[in-house]
């Protein structure tokens, strides 16, 4: 059959018409970095995955606009910081945990649904003649701080033993219509970063800490077939402002260190 609205075919034919000439997902090949230079807390630096796409948008026939980038949410999330007999310390997504959501917004917290606005973004406005071809790309990798003492304690003598990290993340490339919220869905990619440090607090100052295995991540997937985006990973709250930092006693109740900014 025909199409009888000339302007809704043009449309049509525009999203089925964008396309993504190369993708390309990695994480880099180095270990992480371990930093003991403060007294109060140890940082470590994860290697940064990165994605890119060159993406090439057919002429848009009318007066609409319409964004390219990057979107992603956190599937999974294990955080947990050892103080040996004493307990430890958990950063937890109550929400993801409890099964309520499938996947939270790993939104920078302003653009939502996006990543970011600047590399991770592209608008065209329409009308426009000719096809364009542009390249968008993101970045993402952590750099947090662990007390080495108990983080519910005065005390600030060095107890932390072991640090466990395990968090899963999607990641798509969407094309969306600012006025109808229309969205298409370009590629998908899975990536995990995994890590494991070994203390031992009753060694000196810069001494302390071990990177176990994996000292290299695996390689981020590319899929073939795209994977819907989950209704919580488009708005608020961002899994930075949604997280909640535990204390785990071994023995006695939970207790929150520092509450979730939005839930």
């Amino acid at each position: 059959m025909g199409c009888i609205q000339s302007i809704s075919c043009k449309s049509k034919v525009f999203r089925e018409s964008i396309s993504v000439i190369e993708v390309k997902a990695s994480i880099d090949p180095i270990p992480t970095s371990i930093d003991e230079s403060s007294s109060v807390v140890l940082r470590y630096r994860t290697p940064h995955f990165r994605a890119s796409a060159q993406v090439l948008v057919p002429p848009l026939p009318k007066k609409e606009t319409w964004i390219v980038g990057w979107i992603q949410a956190c599937s999974h999330m294990e955080f947990y910081n050892h103080y040996g007999d004493q307990g430890m310390s958990s950063w937890e997504l109550p929400d993801l945990l409890d099964g309520k959501i499938q996947a939270i917004s790993d939104s920078d917290g302003v653009n939502y649904p996006w990543y970011g606005n600047t590399t991770e973004t592209c608008t065209i406005v329409g009308p426009t003649k000719k096809e364009s071809k542009f390249n968008i790309s993101m970045n993402d990798n952590f750099y947090p701080s662990v007390t080495w003492a108990v983080p519910v304690s005065d005390s600030n003598v060095a107890k932390l033993t072991s640090i466990h990290r395990d968090q899963s993340f999607t990641t798509w490339l969407v094309a969306t219509n600012t006025a109808t919220n229309e969205m298409v869905t370009l590629q998908t990619i899975k990536w995990r970063m995994r890590l494991g440090i070994e203390v031992n607090p009753s060694r000196p100052l810069g001494q302390r800490a071990k990177l176990q295995e994996p000292s290299a991540q695996e390689q981020p997937q590319v899929l073939s077939k795209n994977e819907p985006i989950p209704p919580s990973a488009l708005v608020k709250p961002n899994a930075n402002d949604a997280q909640v930092l535990m204390w785990r006693p071994k023995d006695g109740a939970p207790l929150v260190v520092i509450p979730a900014k939005h839930r």
